[in-house]
């Protein structure tokens, strides 16, 4: 990959994750996080958004926003969807961003942020 094409590709991913956080704000998701995982080795992506819901209610519309919105404005579907029946976590993974969508509970108990600790963390506030 040539230099163009990474450049492309790192905005294709920046936009893509600013769409992601955006749509989980429209639907007030909490504790909203970025972890930059470019620079750790053994990642299997590039980014986590990392966020939750007060219930599986609001945790299935904040997926379902992500996924119409993305679709709207990429064209694209994630490559996985997990966890949607429950909803007490949900996972769309759309290649270089993965999201995760929690029950608070759910979100304690895995500890993803300390589990990629060495990260670069962004946080948002809450809306």
């Amino acid at each position: 990959m040539g230099l163009k094409e990474a450049k492309q590709q790192l905005k294709e991913e920046q936009s893509l994750g600013d769409v992601i956080i955006d749509a989980i704000q429209d639907i007030k998701g909490k504790n909203l996080v970025k972890l930059d995982l470019r620079a750790l080795d053994g990642a299997s992506t590039d980014y986590f958004i990392i966020c939750e819901g007060d219930s599986t209610t609001q945790i299935k519309a904040i997926a379902n926003n992500i996924h119409k919105r993305i679709k709207q404005e990429f064209g694209l579907g994630p490559t996985s969807r997990e966890g949607i029946e429950h909803a007490n976590w949900v996972l769309l993974d759309y290649f270089d961003v993965v999201v995760h969508i929690f029950y608070p509970e759910t979100r304690r108990y895995y500890e993803l942020e300390e589990l990629w600790g060495d990260a670069k963390f962004t946080e948002y506030e809450n809306l």
